[in-house]
């Protein structure tokens, strides 16, 4: 009988130490990015999709969203960040690619035509999502993200550039807005944290 109970208690404790060993591995990644101690619900918006709806981000509510805010004009900084965001998602297995959606919105609206996002961002990856809208909508959604943008002065091939924080914002599965990437991040690192809020 003590035998007995020797094994059972030997086998309790060999399932809690596994439990333990797997939830020490959960907690020790180390990530990349900028995680808020105290996330609070990303702010809201419903802008004009490069499908020409107008859409909502609760409407991604389920998936998390990596949120860039560039042009389609941006000679640099944009296709180098959206580049790192396309291995990112490719990076990721299948399951976690159809749960992750990234969506760029244009700080400039007046050149950022919904056909022009569309066609745009499809060099990247299909899965990618572009909105525009109004100066006033921009404007307003840049603010209540802390995004920075102005336009400046470009040459007579470029025409006037905008200059805008470049970062990518993470929005997890309940909608709250979690972590934010620096520009430069690798996809590879972005994809490692991403899998965390998977």
């Amino acid at each position: 009988m003590k035998r007995l109970t020797w094994i059972i208690g030997a086998g309790a404790a060999g399932v809690v130490a596994a439990i333990v060993f797997l939830l020490t591995i959960g907690d020790s990644h180390e990530f990349v990015g900028t995680v808020y101690s105290d996330p609070g619900p990303a702010p809201a918006f419903s802008l004009v999709a490069d499908s020409g709806d107008v859409v909502a981000l609760d409407e991604y509510r389920g998936k998390v969203v990596l949120l860039y805010f560039g042009y389609t004009f941006c000679p640099d900084v944009c296709p180098a960040s959206l580049a790192e965001l396309a291995t990112a998602i490719d990076t990721l297995d299948a399951s976690g690619r159809d749960d992750v959606q990234v969506i760029m919105i244009s700080v400039d609206p007046a050149r950022d035509t919904p056909d022009a996002l569309a066609e745009y961002l499809d060099y990247f990856d299909s899965s990618f999502v572009g909105f525009t809208g109004t100066d006033e909508e921009i404007a307003a959604v840049a603010a209540a993200y802390n995004v920075f943008y102005e336009i400046e002065e470009g040459s007579a091939a470029t025409g006037y550039l905008v200059n805008h924080w470049a970062g990518t914002y993470v929005i997890d599965r309940d909608g709250n807005l979690v972590e934010s990437f620096g520009f430069g991040t690798t996809g590879e690192q972005i994809a490692a944290d991403i899998e965390e809020w998977l």
